[in-house]
């Protein structure tokens, strides 16, 4: 039996660690009020020197003066660019049916239609970076809303195949300017906790503007001059877009970046708040960061930082491979440009494929929706990986249909495969890229990064849409859905597997830290936790799989 002596000496240890760790926790809190006491003195300059500059708070911020409901009010209408892109894709979708009779044009012109918009978008994409540093994001917007307007005007009113492919690559141009835009504006405007949800607003328009367009579509299939309504109906959306970025601010980053630190301060305010400790140390810490990678980017050309810093490096590998192959080789740009005509190949007639055109519009739609909530819940590398294998399965289903003998029973099971792979598509492929190319570049490389990403993922676009007929004659369909594009999401879904790290509830400035780690050790670390998860599975221990934060 234990002693007296022996337990009092245990209690007194127990008690003295006890004390130390009081004591610890004291002087963490005091240097945390010590921090805090020369934040607000930084903070009350600024609100001196924003009252000496006679600066007015943005409309928006007058209207909605809650900083956590105006940031979601905020990523709504910014995100409505996304329809812009989704729309272009279901519109044209239905449009192709009967441009070719109207204009008398051959297939190979009207592939060069439907696809060359995602070549000027390849180009609006290379613009990003200038035109964001020059202009900024909130401006870079409203360019892009220009550029979409006249390009739409130009495909409703076209008597020619000439101005109607002009039209396509201004209006392609555009949606490349604010593809790479829009991501970046709505991440630097929010907090780490809300930011996967808030971007994924992105992709939720796009899907939103695909059942948009396939709604107009056939809202206008019979009536005369069925095209041009179809083509033109987009200008409401990028009206819309346009209003209200002119009451929206501008990025707080690249505020402070452009050395105007009182109207990022004023734009946090209003965005984010300076209520609690965490706010006021993240406006600080960024503001550190961004002049540092400002200041050292004086000394050499930063785009080679791509190539030579490995922080850099691993991000724009993962980001680009995230985006280009995975993503886009995955066949959803085949699937949604061609939806009508792989309808119509099915045996249905031009107009019973476009009101059938709605049942894959809807599909992606409502399965975007529950990616704003897992995507901060649960994580990017969850949702990712645990719903791509549904993506393979759809392709399968999709693929094998064109085999069927009946023409009932193809199309049966063809709608059967859309609804399947855009449901899994749209919950996890469609949203993950854009969230990951708005977070993981550093930022004094946000822009270019994120054009990047909109440069592969247009050339990407291009390749699918204005080389699938022929991929189609060249494959077979059934070799086009199963053998290629498959092929991708298997090989992409062992990828990520390894080589996909987790960026949820990091900021910004955290993400140097996490992509600083050598790519080796985050394979490691991936690896274990992939055995974990197996481990767990195979007990049955769902929650430990799939835990919500």
């Amino acid at each position: 039996m234990e002693s007296r002596e022996s337990i009092a000496g245990r209690k007194s240890e127990a008690d003295e660690l006890t004390i130390q760790n009081d004591v610890v926790e004291t002087e963490l809190q005091d240097e945390k009020d010590t921090e805090e006491m020369e934040m607000d003195r930084e903070l009350q300059k600024l609100e001196e020197q924003l009252k000496a500059s006679g600066k007015k708070p943005f409309l928006a911020a007058r209207i909605v003066p809650k900083p956590s409901v105006f940031v979601w009010f905020l990523a709504a209408f910014a995100s409505i660019g996304g329809q812009l892109f989704g729309l272009d894709q279901s519109l044209i979708s239905g449009a192709e049916l009967y441009i070719p009779s109207d204009l008398h044009i051959d297939s190979s012109r009207m592939s060069m239609i439907t696809g060359f918009m995602a070549l000027g978008a390849v180009f609006g994409a290379l613009c990003v970076y200038p035109v964001n540093e020059l202009l900024g994001r909130k401006y870079a917007v409203i360019v892009a809303c220009l550029l979409y307007t006249t390009g739409a005007i130009l495909e409703a009113a076209a008597g020619s195949f000439g101005v109607l492919l002009s039209g396509r690559l201004i209006l392609g141009t555009g949606i490349g300017v604010e593809t790479g835009t829009i991501p970046p504006y709505i991440s630097e405007n929010c907090a780490k906790k809300w930011r996967g949800g808030l971007v994924s607003l992105y992709q939720v328009n796009i899907n939103l503007g695909l059942l948009f367009g396939y709604i107009t579509a056939a809202i206008f299939v019979d009536v005369s001059g069925n095209w041009r309504w179809m083509l033109g109906s987009s200008l409401l959306f990028s009206t819309i877009l346009l209003i209200a970025m002119l009451f929206l601010p501008e990025s707080t980053r690249w505020l402070m970046r452009k050395g105007k630190k009182v109207d990022s301060y004023l734009v946090w305010k209003h965005v984010r708040g300076l209520e609690t400790f965490e706010e006021k140390q993240e406006f600080f810490r960024m503001e550190t960061l961004v002049l540092e990678e400002l200041e050292a980017s004086k000394t050499r050309w930063i785009l080679l930082d791509f190539i030579r810093r490995p922080r850099c490096r691993r991000a724009v590998v993962y980001a680009v491979l995230l985006q280009l192959v995975v993503q886009q080789f995955s066949g959803i740009n085949s699937v949604l440009y061609y939806m009508a005509p792989l309808m119509e190949r099915t045996g249905l007639s031009p107009q019973n494929a476009v009101y059938t055109s709605l049942i894959g519009g809807g599909t992606v739609f409502l399965s975007t929706i529950p990616a704003i909530y897992f995507m901060d819940r649960l994580g990017r590398r969850p949702v990712l990986l645990t719903l791509i294998p549904g993506v393979s399965v759809g392709l399968f289903i999709i693929g094998f249909s064109f085999k069927a003998t009946n023409v009932k029973v193809e199309e049966g099971i063809y709608i059967w495969g859309v609804v399947v792979y855009e449901f899994f598509w749209g919950s996890c492929l469609g949203p993950t890229p854009w969230v990951v190319a708005s977070e993981v570049y550093p930022t004094y490389l946000r822009s270019t990064g994120v054009g990047i990403n909109a440069f592969v993922a247009y050339l990407g676009t291009f390749t699918t849409t204005y080389a699938f007929t022929d991929m189609l004659d060249a494959m077979t369909p059934t070799g086009t859905f199963v053998g290629l594009y498959n092929g991708v999401v298997i090989f992409g879904g062992i990828y990520l597997l390894f080589f996909m790290p987790e960026t949820k509830n990091l900021t910004l400035e955290e993400m140097d830290q996490l992509f600083e780690r050598p790519t080796k050790e985050i394979v490691r670390e991936n690896w274990e936790n992939t055995k974990q998860v197996w481990r767990d599975l195979l007990h049955f221990r769902f929650r430990e799989v799939w835990k919500l934060s």
